[in-house]
């Protein structure tokens, strides 16, 4: 399944196209969809509270889901290094651009919930990569 996203790198990029979209869309495109409202944003799950810091779980999921296919897609290159940091830029500028998007506003929780899901996949892949270095 990993060598699928690396032969397919569009997927990486698609994903990419798609998450920007949401992000500088005024309201919400899935709510639209759903909902017939484009104001309403639906909640997969409810948030979590880490010692007194509120983390967007839709924002963790976005995140993870993207890193996650970054991840499988530049694994054995040695561009993995810049993608870490453009996955650690584009999840502080696009929650930083809410500021100027109608119906839009920045939150640190959601700012957290980006950084989390990057975060989050960042330490699972070094954990399987030195367990993988281990092994050889």
């Amino acid at each position: 399944m990993v060598s699928f996203f690396t032969k397919y790198k569009i997927i990486f990029y698609l994903s990419n196209f798609i998450l920007i979209l949401e992000y500088l869309f005024p309201g919400s495109l899935i709510g639209c969809y759903l909902y017939d409202d484009c104001k309403l944003q639906p909640q997969i799950t409810p948030d979590y509270l880490i010692s007194d810091y509120i983390i967007s779980s839709n924002h963790l999921y976005a995140f993870a889901i993207l890193s996650l296919i970054g991840v499988f897609t530049y694994k054995n290159s040695k561009k993995i290094i810049y993608l870490i940091i453009y996955l650690i830029i584009i999840s502080i500028f696009l929650e930083l651009i809410h500021n100027f998007i109608p119906d839009r506003s920045f939150e640190y929780s959601d700012l957290f919930g980006n950084l989390a899901g990057v975060a989050l996949v960042i330490i699972v892949f070094n954990i399987f990569k030195k367990y993988e270095n281990f092994q050889n």
